[in-house]
């Protein structure tokens, strides 16, 4: 762990990583839902998770921010990487200073999102107005908070 702020452990970004998949798996038990977490090698599936009587099965990919801001860091994959049955949740850890903020997002979306923010970005000129170069990084961002809460998303009801 990082060093001490006003006497509080920060979180690495593997411990937030492993905290914000926990925090959803407690969130949609909470809910009434079946939430089990997968092994860390499980490609791109963090928790699969089904309705009460096991008629519906989803499979959800984790991403956590440590502090407040409603944007996450994924890669390349994200842009092909899709599926009706796959969801992302995006969570905000609020450097631990109020419960975490849940966005639950169709995978089919974030592919959309990245695809297209991440082409934009290559067309629009960086700094002294030369080109960006390109990066296997992609960015989701919910700012307007549309998928904030929103665990209906998931179709298990």
């Amino acid at each position: 762990m990082k060093g001490m702020d006003n006497g509080k452990t920060e979180l690495t970004s593997l411990l937030s990583g492993v905290a914000g998949e926990y925090f959803v798996a407690a969130e949609l038990s909470r809910r009434g839902y079946l939430a089990s977490i997968t092994l860390r090698n499980t490609k791109g599936v963090d928790i699969l998770c089904s309705n009460s009587d096991a008629t519906k099965t989803v499979a959800i990919q984790v991403k956590t921010n440590r502090r407040s801001n409603r944007e996450w860091v994924l890669n390349q994959k994200a842009e092909f990487f899709y599926a009706d049955n796959h969801f992302y949740v995006f969570v905000n850890l609020h450097n631990n200073k109020q419960q975490p903020d849940y966005f639950i997002v169709p995978s089919k979306v974030v592919a959309t999102y990245v695809k297209e923010t991440h082409a934009a970005w290559l067309a629009a000129p960086g700094k002294a107005g030369r080109a960006h170069i390109d990066t296997t990084m992609r960015k989701f961002a919910d700012l307007s908070e549309e998928y904030r809460n929103c665990w209906d998303n998931l179709g298990l009801n």
